[in-house]
């Protein structure tokens, strides 16, 4: 496994990953993951699911992430808009959700 150097807004981290786009989505899914319950609250709509994702991610990160193997900071680093994946990560944990449900 590569080491990638994941950052977006405030947050940094070094993630070990397969590929930079699995570091990317492991990087959002450890932001996001105090929201885990509420994807398995009965009471709580996909619309209010997805509004707390959004919300969160705000507080968290910037417009886009950036990955790289090489550090942080670089101009050369691959960049991501964040709200792509963290739509991929809400449409994931949705698909998580339904599975433990059944």
């Amino acid at each position: 496994m590569a080491k990638f150097y994941v950052e977006s807004g405030s947050v940094q981290m070094i993630i070990a990953s397969e590929d930079a786009q699995r570091a990317v989505l492991w990087m959002v899914h450890r932001i996001m993951e105090g929201l885990g319950p509420i994807y398995h609250d009965n009471d709580i709509t996909d619309e209010q699911r997805l509004d707390s994702v959004i919300v969160e991610s705000l507080l968290d990160m910037g417009s886009e992430i950036a990955v790289s193997e090489q550090g942080f900071g670089r101009d050369d680093m691959e960049k991501w808009e964040t709200f792509d994946i963290v739509m991929y990560w809400h449409q994931l944990m949705t698909a998580l959700s339904r599975i433990d449900c059944d």
